[in-house]
């Protein structure tokens, strides 16, 4: 597909794998973009992952009626874009791919490839005839080799898997072909469970980006963006900051249903003061869509019965996955119940403690719930959400 003046959309669609990075689900699918410059030099932009090489060739053959790859961009080396890099090898052995040192090393680690090599650094830019490519280095959004390919002509930048997010391109590729309802809630997603760990590198990338003149954004995922594109720059601005929005987010693991009577108590405390609250099962719902929410909203409580003298097993696996990404910013309120020895609060407030979270409040029960805690757990909604 034809994107603007001799730049074409060359990347497929997965409908086929059901876990991305063989743990996050992926219902809508995914895609793996790519985009082929065509100017006085061709440059194609990323890969796609390996089984889907012989289709990406066919299409970038029929674009070229028998003109040559002259370089290829790696602007990220994970193997959903760059395991496709020896096919186009083979069928253009002479195509000289341009990547960063870091790349490079990569190549060779990867591939064992070492030769036809084109380094860039900072601020280097290539020449293809009319258009004029800059590179900007961006480590660690989300791998250290990662960098950005900006069209100082058409002001079109090719962000790697910056701004992107889960699902398949069905109806169209630009963001104005598409309904974004369902890409938006999956760039939510993608952002805290790929990106989430490396706010302060994705701040320093923005620094870069917000100079630029931008009028396109191609990610290697997701739909291209153009007039929904400040959309996408303030959302990964928000989350980079670990700014969460008006919401409360209670999430409970209940083994008979007693930590679930506190939850929904917690819930509708909650909803007294905020309209926007999600209750979730930690048993019912993946995790990867409650750490998502858990980034886009800034009010959580955390619920869970005593296990082992620990939490409840997928809580605790839900507190370590957000102690990993080092999440900030959050009002946190927290109950837990036990039957004859209780260890789940004070784990939550030790959790706390090492996020350097303000000390949440809390409320314990022993055995069942009384109508008096009840009451008190409706309290802890109540506090969490007037404080957002």
């Amino acid at each position: 597909m034809k994107l603007a003046e001799n730049l074409y959309y060359v990347g497929v669609n997965d409908r086929h794998k059901t876990l991305f990075e063989n743990m996050l689900p992926l219902p809508h699918g995914v895609s793996y973009n790519s985009y082929l410059l065509v100017d006085d030099k061709v440059a194609l932009i990323d890969t796609v992952e390996a089984p889907f090489a012989e289709q990406q060739l066919e299409t970038i053959q029929r674009i070229l009626n028998g003109r040559l790859v002259d370089y290829l961009i790696v602007n990220h080396m994970e193997p959903d874009h760059s395991s496709g890099i020896q096919a186009l090898r083979m069928l253009y052995p002479q195509v000289q791919i341009v990547g960063n040192a870091k790349t490079l090393s990569m190549l060779q680690g990867f591939y064992g490839i070492a030769d036809g090599l084109y380094e860039v650094k900072e601020g280097s830019e290539l020449v293809l005839g009319n258009r004029t490519l800059r590179f900007y280095m961006t480590p660690m959004v989300h791998w250290p080799e990662v960098m950005m390919a900006y069209d100082v002509d058409n002001h079109i930048l090719f962000s790697a898997d910056a701004f992107g997010c889960f699902g398949t391109l069905d109806a169209g590729i630009l963001d104005t072909q598409l309904n974004l309802d369902m890409y938006w809630n999956e760039m939510y997603r993608y952002y805290a469970n790929i990106v989430g760990k490396y706010g302060s590198p994705v701040q320093t990338a923005l620094k870069k980006i917000c100079t630029l003149q931008l009028n396109m954004i191609c990610s290697t995922h997701g739909p291209v963006w153009t007039e929904h594109l400040a959309e996408a720059l303030s959302l990964y601005d928000r989350m980079s900051r670990y700014e969460g929005e008006e919401g409360v987010v209670v999430v409970y693991g209940s083994m008979y249903g007693h930590t679930e009577q506190m939850a929904q108590a917690v819930a509708r405390g909650a909803g007294e003061v905020c309209k926007n609250v999600l209750l979730y099962d930690i048993s019912k719902t993946d995790s990867s869509v409650i750490v998502g929410d858990i980034f886009r909203y800034k009010g959580l409580i955390l619920g869970s019965p005593t296990y082992c003298n620990d939490l409840f097993p997928p809580i605790k696996s839900l507190v370590d996955k957000l102690e990993l990404r080092g999440l900030k910013h959050r009002v946190f309120g927290a109950f837990g119940s036990y039957t004859w020895s209780g260890a789940a609060v004070k784990e939550f407030v030790a959790f706390a403690e090492r996020l350097k979270w303000e000390t949440p409040p809390t409320v314990e029960i022993k055995q069942a719930m009384t109508s008096d805690q009840s009451e008190a757990l409706v309290q802890l909604g109540r506090t969490i959400a007037s404080q957002l």
